[in-house]
């Protein structure tokens, strides 16, 4: 048997609880609650053919949808398959083994997946245990010149806490070295950019997804954006068709149907609200988020809730793995929410 590379036998496993979800209420990976929007699958049927499914994707007309939509010009944004790959390219353009990567914690798992796939050297940066706030001075305090990449998530899952853009021109000037990603997966909850900063920036890379508010997390399709010079060199690096085909249609339908995720994003927000009254009616602590789901605590009982909801069909997240006693649920819409709160009272001890 061949010996996987040490960095590989040292790794902890992922293993995301990704089966048997379907037709359940979904409030556990902070998916899109109703679905994408209407256009894409019309366009789908439009434009799919057996002859297309023989040919390698091609982007070109992508590639124009997703610069107009996001007003950025083509040579700076790759196309990758969802923000997992945009993190891989990243970390595979500007990171070696053993070199220095921050990342927070708690934060999305894929950051440390990655950097330790390459054999880099991870420190992590604790969020403020008393409210989840970003941790701003410490992270700071902690970068290297050698540090090669800084990874933080705006809105943060699972916290939802988020900073806002002077804080993120204080981390670019502090890492002045270092490939700094902005990922925006929950920007549509949020509203706040650092997009427009990449032309002062050279260390800036932002990344968006199309798995959350627009509703194709099965279609596995993101954007890396960097100054053209980063993007030209992350290209290499990049497989060349790592996009299918039906990801590369669908994503332009969704980008033309903005009041579609408008609306769903403004329903998410309010769900949320909804949650807040709904755990403060009911004295359970939480922490409020600028993301489309909100974490709260469960204390010693927050597997056996998790399982006890499962049971109803109603799905959440825990993650006392790394916030002992939290769960994580998704915030969709306002029945979802009033669903949530009647099975979590039939289950709560």
């Amino acid at each position: 048997m061949p010996k996987p590379r040490p960095a590989v036998i040292k790794m902890a496993p992922y293993s995301p609880p990704s089966s048997g979800r379907e037709g359940k209420l979904r409030l556990d990976f902070n998916e899109n609650t109703v679905g994408c929007s209407p256009r894409v699958l019309q366009f789908l049927r439009q434009k799919l053919s057996e002859e297309q499914l023989t040919i390698y994707p091609e982007y070109e007309k992508t590639r124009e949808a997703l610069s107009l939509y996001f007003q950025i010009p083509e040579n700076q944004f790759l196309i990758t398959n969802g923000t997992d790959e945009a993190i891989q390219v990243l970390i595979n353009t500007y990171a070696d083994n053993n070199d220095d990567v921050i990342i927070l914690r708690p934060s999305y798992a894929m950051y440390k997946f990655y950097a330790e796939v390459a054999g880099a050297k991870v420190r992590e940066i604790s969020y403020r245990k008393s409210d989840l706030a970003f941790p701003v001075k410490s992270l700071i305090a902690k970068i290297r010149p050698t540090t090669k990449a800084v990874l933080i998530s705006n809105p943060n899952n699972p916290t939802g806490t988020a900073i806002g853009i002077g804080d993120i021109i204080r981390i670019l000037e502090a890492a002045p070295n270092s490939a700094v990603l902005i990922d925006e997966a929950y920007y549509e909850f949020y509203g706040v950019t650092a997009l427009r900063l990449i032309d002062q920036y050279p260390n800036l890379f932002v990344s968006r997804t199309f798995s959350k508010a627009f509703g194709m997390a099965a279609m596995r399709i993101g954007v890396l954006f960097s100054q053209a010079g980063n993007v030209k060199f992350m290209h290499k690096a990049q497989s060349p068709y790592s996009v299918n085909t039906l990801a590369a249609l669908a994503v332009r339908a969704a980008v033309e149907d903005k009041t579609y995720v408008e609306n769903y994003a403004l329903n998410a927000v309010e769900a949320r609200d909804r949650l807040y009254e709904g755990f403060t009616k009911r004295g359970i602590k939480y922490y409020p988020s600028q993301a489309n789901f909100v974490l709260f605590e469960a204390g010693q009982n927050a597997v056996a809730i998790r399982d006890a909801l499962r049971s109803k069909g109603v799905l959440v997240r825990d993650r006392s793995y790394e916030l002992p006693g939290t769960v994580r649920v998704t915030a969709g819409t306002a029945a979802q929410v009033a669903r949530f709160f009647r099975a979590l009272d039939e289950v709560l001890p």
